[in-house]
């Protein structure tokens, strides 16, 4: 097992590449708290790693509230020190820019911009402290296309990759690795509505299909493992080669 001893901290652990991602980590011997909204979901994910005979511990907070951060630390400050942050919790809304409301606007950029800045801004100086830690924020192909649908998401995506260069620059060279995976279209709960359009859309790209979680989350093994430790401010686009053609 790869990462045995360290702790790892996954936001939007309960549903699919979050979900991946924790039960990957577990399975590579780290202790994972496993962040959700809903603590049925998160006992679901701790009992499944627990019973492939890795650790983990359930955090409940709603990242999406004002004090959701706050919570999310208060809850984590119990289990220890943080080693890897996983910043995958987001939303991913879809329709033109003059449809877009404010309300929609400010609830996407505090989800998949804000709370990454916020988890960050606390746990990587204290992984700079300790001198070593790794930071994986969970963006995606939108931040690099230009979508008619996806401006306002692919926007916060873009925004967390610059932020993924930004903390590079600042907290490598005391020991924090900060990267990003890009994934593309991925079969997982939040893309079960498209059904068969899913197919047929990724059928194009080389591999002929969307993505499982578990393909993503083996990049996220990898940038909390030993062989990355010379990689920083990198994002690894895991999409089926859709950037490719």
């Amino acid at each position: 097992m790869r990462l045995t001893g360290s702790r790892a901290l996954v936001t939007g652990a309960t549903s699919g590449i979050g979900r991946a991602i924790a039960e990957a980590f577990g399975r590579e011997g780290v202790h994972v708290l496993v962040s959700g909204r809903d603590p049925a979901r998160a006992a679901e994910v701790v009992a499944g790693i627990t019973a492939a005979g890795g650790t983990a511990s359930p955090v409940i907070a709603d990242l999406g509230a004002p004090d959701g951060v706050a919570a999310l630390l208060e809850e984590a400050k119990a289990h220890g020190s943080i080693d890897v942050l996983v910043n995958n919790a987001g939303v991913y809304p879809m329709g033109g820019t003059a449809q877009t409301d404010e309300e929609t606007f400010e609830a996407t950029m505090s989800l998949n911009v804000r709370a990454p800045f916020f988890l960050t801004a606390a746990l990587a100086p204290l992984m700079a402290a300790r001198g070593h830690g790794r930071v994986i924020n969970v963006s995606s192909i939108a931040a690099h296309l230009g979508t008619p649908t996806m401006a306002l998401y692919g926007a916060s995506k873009a925004a967390l990759e610059l932020l993924t260069k930004a903390w590079a620059a600042e907290f490598g060279p005391t020991g924090v690795n900060v990267n990003a995976i890009a994934p593309g279209p991925t079969r997982t709960p939040g893309t079960a509505p498209l059904g068969a359009g899913l197919d047929e859309f990724t059928s194009t790209f080389p591999a002929g299909r969307p993505a499982a979680p578990e393909e993503i989350a083996e990049a996220a093994v990898y940038l909390a493992g030993p062989g990355a430790t010379f990689v920083h401010g990198a994002t690894i686009v895991v999409d089926g080669g859709r950037m490719a053609v």
